[in-house]
C-alpha cells in the first residue's frame, strides 16, 4: 500500500501547478540532508503551471530570478508541512547533481543529442527543484522512447546545427538567437526540443521565451 503521506505531497504539488517527475531511493553515498527515504524530482505542471507563475509576485514585482524564487517559495513551504528537505538547482556550488538524479529515476535518459528526455515532458523537461523525503516511493523504470524512435528529428531540426557528434556547441547557439534568423527559437522555443515527439504541446510559447531570454 502506497504511504498516504505521499498522496498527500502529491496534493500539495498538484495545487501549486507543479508535479512528480521521478524519485529514486536515498542511498549513503547522496550526502543528503536526509539518511533515508525517496528524493522526488519537481518541474512545472505543464501547460497549467504558466498561467499560474505570471500572476505570481516574483514575476509581477521586477527582481531577479523569478522562477527561481517562486520556486524556493512554494517547495520550501511544501516541503516543511510534509516534513521533507527542498533543493534546487540554482543552489551552489557545490550544486545538486540533478541530470544524474533524473537518469536515476528511470523516467529520463540522455537524448541523442544529449540533453535530458522525459517519458512525458520530452526535451522540455525542467526541474524546479527536489524533495528529499522520509518514506519510501517505488517508481517503475521504462524503456526510453528514444531506442524506438526511428527518425530522431532532434538531431536534425537545429537550423544552426549545434547539436553533433563533438556535442552541443553553445557558442553557436547562442550567437544564432542573437539575429534575425533566431527569433523562431527564441519566441517558440528550441526548435531541437520542439521537434521531440514526447511532450509536444505542453510548453506554452510564451514560457519558452522567458526561458531562452534567461539562457542569451
Amino acid at each position: 500500500m502506497a504511504d498516504p503521506r505521499h498522496q498527500a505531497l502529491i496534493d500539495a504539488l498538484s495545487q501549486a501547478h507543479l508535479t512528480l517527475l521521478g524519485g529514486f531511493a536515498i542511498n549513503a553515498q547522496d550526502d543528503l540532508p536526509i539518511n533515508c527515504g525517496s528524493v522526488l524530482l519537481i518541474g512545472p505542471d505543464e501547460p497549467r503551471f504558466w498561467p499560474e507563475f505570471i500572476r505570481s509576485a516574483e514575476y509581477q514585482d521586477g527582481a531577479p530570478d523569478p522562477m527561481d524564487r517562486w520556486s524556493k517559495r512554494q517547495l520550501n513551504r511544501i516541503a516543511v508541512i510534509h516534513n521533507g528537505h527542498a533543493i534546487f538547482p540554482s543552489d551552489g556550488p557545490p550544486f545538486a547533481p540533478f541530470y544524474s538524479w533524473a537518469l536515476r529515476t528511470g523516467l529520463a535518459w540522455a537524448s541523442p543529442i544529449g540533453l535530458l528526455v522525459h517519458a512525458q515532458a520530452g526535451l522540455f523537461v525542467s526541474f524546479r527543484g527536489a524533495l528529499a523525503v522520509p518514506w519510501d516511493v517505488e517508481f517503475d523504470s521504462i524503456q526510453s522512447p528514444c531506442s524506438s524512435c526511428a527518425t530522431k528529428p532532434c538531431q536534425s531540426s537545429c537550423p544552426v546545427g549545434a547539436f553533433s557528434k563533438d556535442g552541443y556547441d553553445v557558442a553557436i547557439c547562442k550567437n544564432h538567437l542573437t539575429t534575425p534568423a533566431g527569433l523562431d527559437c527564441m519566441t517558440q522555443g528550441c526548435a531541437a526540443r520542439r521537434a521531440c515527439p514526447i511532450g509536444q504541446d505542453r510548453r506554452i510559447p510564451d514560457q519558452s521565451a522567458f526561458h531562452m531570454d534567461a539562457f542569451i
